[in-house]
């Protein structure tokens, strides 16, 4: 079965992208087929993919009314990718002008991978909406500060309304923790919040603040290549592991 997850919180600097890129990159480590797509103009999942950012992104495979099949490149860290790039600032307008929601999910539908991980930017524009339509599922990495748990409702209640509407069979997964200091003690407050408000979605797995995370994508690589042993690439290792028990126990 194909899980497409999107990767989405309006905030910017939660660890969207190096969530993406890990945990591509981890699920990939246990032999599963994954698809990395680069909906953020400023490609920086690209980057530490491995594969720069370059012309033929997603506005190329839209505005000409292409196959996304023809597009996808391969990273060096185990999983394919379709880069981002600037000119999906163009795309945002384009699928606005030409009425072209959705258009993702029907390129995606044929497609046989068992996970497509998408990278979003750090708003709710028509590009996370378009990844919001397309996804089977939402992850939202949340930094433990008190201004991140303003935006998760916000981004909660688009999906249900989505989801309402008919348009998608998205459903909001899991929320996870990322750039966890637990000697901060407003790191372990609004932890311990997230934990009582959102029980059934919190993951158990956290993701430190790690060096290693930090240098991993000057390296055009993932931390779980670059530095197997830190603790950021174990947790991306073990946040795979509990997203796919969560999955197969139906979670």
């Amino acid at each position: 079965m194909k899980h497409v997850i999107a990767i989405a919180n309006q905030k910017g600097g939660v660890g969207k992208t190096t969530t993406a890129v890990n945990l591509a990159a981890a699920l990939a480590a246990t032999k599963r087929k994954v698809l990395l797509i680069d909906l953020d103009p400023q490609g920086n999942a690209s980057t530490a993919a491995g594969t720069p950012k370059n012309e033929n992104t997603l506005y190329q495979i839209y505005s000409q009314n292409l196959d996304i099949q023809d597009h996808i490149l391969s990273s060096p860290s185990g999983y394919d990718v379709i880069p981002g790039g600037e000119n999906l600032i163009a795309l945002e307008v384009f699928i606005r002008n030409e009425s072209k929601q959705g258009e993702l999910k029907r390129q995606l539908d044929p497609l046989e991978y068992e996970f497509i991980i998408m990278d979003t930017p750090p708003s709710l524009n028509q590009l996370t909406l378009e990844s919001l339509f397309a996804a089977t599922a939402t992850l939202i990495p949340l930094q433990c500060e008190y201004y991140s748990l303003e935006g998760i409702s916000s981004l909660i209640n688009t999906i249900n309304t989505l989801k309402n509407k008919n348009l998608t069979d998205n459903r909001v997964f899991g929320i996870i923790r990322t750039m966890v200091d637990m000697r901060n003690n407003l790191a372990k407050e609004v932890s311990e919040e997230l934990e009582k408000h959102f029980p059934a979605l919190v993951f158990n797995t956290l993701i430190p603040r790690n060096v290693k995370l930090a240098e991993a994508p000057s390296h055009g690589t993932s931390a779980i290549q670059y530095m197997p042993s830190s603790f950021g690439a174990k947790a991306y290792l073990a946040l795979a592991g509990e997203l796919i028990r969560r999955i197969e126990s139906g979670g």
